[in-house]
């Protein structure tokens, strides 16, 4: 007698005649098994979608450097006051419904199809952070006697 074949190409597992039914290895997980998968992936999924390491704050020195990169390269395009030209004012009132890790991307990466230019080969993260947050405090002044 032949049997009929499940989705799986098995013979039905258990049925009155048969007895109880045998675990087929082919089959899918079993209930335990899924549940396991499943924090398996979430456990995973909440690391890789957690909030980032703070990033250690750039040097006084270092610090003066970026002050100085912002007010004079920076300024040839949004003004050397920051106030605007031929990019948008950098100002505490322009910036201060952006999302910083959204002025964050624009320091590093730029502005597709305008003049904006990524820095990501001059700056590091830690110091595009360290820009945007002080752009939205409203950027310091230049120390005089600085290169």
């Amino acid at each position: 007698m032949t049997h009929p074949r499940s989705a799986f190409g098995a013979p039905p597992q258990g049925g009155a005649a048969s007895g109880p039914a045998k675990p087929d290895p082919r089959r899918p997980l079993d209930a335990l098994g899924s549940v396991v998968l499943l924090l398996t992936v979430a456990a995973i999924g909440t690391q890789a979608f957690a909030a980032p390491p703070e990033l250690a704050s750039p040097s006084n020195e270092r610090q003066r450097a970026l002050v100085h990169v912002v007010r004079q390269d920076c300024g040839s395009c949004h003004g050397m006051r920051l106030t605007g030209g031929l990019g948008p004012p950098l100002t505490r009132e322009a910036l201060a419904d952006r999302p910083l890790p959204s002025l964050v991307a624009t320091v590093l990466h730029g502005r597709p199809g305008t003049p904006m230019p990524g820095w990501q080969t001059m700056l590091s993260e830690s110091d595009a952070l360290w820009i945007a947050q002080q752009l939205q405090a409203g950027f310091p002044a230049e120390a005089k006697g600085n290169p």
